[in-house]
């Protein structure tokens, strides 16, 4: 129910693309257990996030679904304004297990627009933005949305290492209370589907489950909300 070669001369900063974004981190898992990092410990007053979380200072927790409590969690952390090729964005920043990828966002009543990503040694900007959520006044069960975007791949010298068509379509297809090691919420049930011609850079079909006020409680890559340094509605 789950929905979103190049030849070696194209680089080795862009074979880390063509994995899913979970088979990567625990490719990239140290083989020895650590202690899991301290939360982040910033505090953010619940009147001033949000529908779509995007405060500097926010910080989420997640592990993967079906894992048991107590591994080294996830750290998504909302790092704020900065510029990202040529245009003023939010950035959010994922680590841990080896993990370090950062999405470049603008976001507003409007809705949320993917204007790119980063992983260590590549960029990938997206041409137009990808729409990753609707208006806010917009979300209702059966809701759909879809388009593409011109993706195109560069390396840390500048050199393009690929260049492709991206599609993409979410659904709304429920509102449910679910219960995460964070909390229960009342859930919007999203399934994403997408396509590439560059390899593959995403799993064709993945679900995430977002709430208002509080953000992705389970993400596209199947990681689940275990805490947040914030309230919510």
């Amino acid at each position: 129910m789950t929905r979103f070669t190049l030849n070696r001369m194209r680089g080795r900063a862009f074979s880390l693309l063509t994995v899913p974004l979970l088979t990567l981190l625990g490719a990239c898992a140290p083989a020895a257990t650590k202690t899991a990092a301290a939360p982040v410990e910033a505090s953010t007053s619940v009147s001033s996030v949000s529908f779509y979380p995007r405060e500097t200072g926010l910080g989420w927790t997640y592990l993967p679904e079906g894992e048991a409590a107590g591994g080294p969690p996830y750290m998504l952390r909302a790092l704020g304004p900065t510029v990202f090729a040529g245009q003023q964005a939010l950035a959010f920043q994922l680590t841990g297990r080896g993990a370090d990828q950062t999405w470049y966002r603008q976001i507003s009543a409007a809705g949320v627009q993917l204007l790119g990503f980063r992983k260590p040694g590549v960029t990938a900007r997206l041409e137009p933005a990808w729409t990753e959520a609707p208006a806010e006044g917009a979300w209702r069960v059966g809701l759909s949305w879809e388009s593409q975007s011109r993706i195109t791949l560069t390396s840390d010298d500048g050199k393009v290492q690929a260049q492709g068509t991206l599609r993409y379509r979410y659904d709304v297809q429920d509102r449910r209370r679910v219960t995460t090691p964070a909390g229960s919420f009342d859930v919007w049930v999203v399934t994403r589907q997408i396509s590439d011609d560059v390899g593959g850079l995403f799993p064709q079909t993945q679900q995430l489950w977002f709430t208002p006020f509080v953000g992705d409680v389970r993400t596209p890559e199947g990681l689940l909300l275990t805490g947040r340094n914030f309230g919510g509605r």
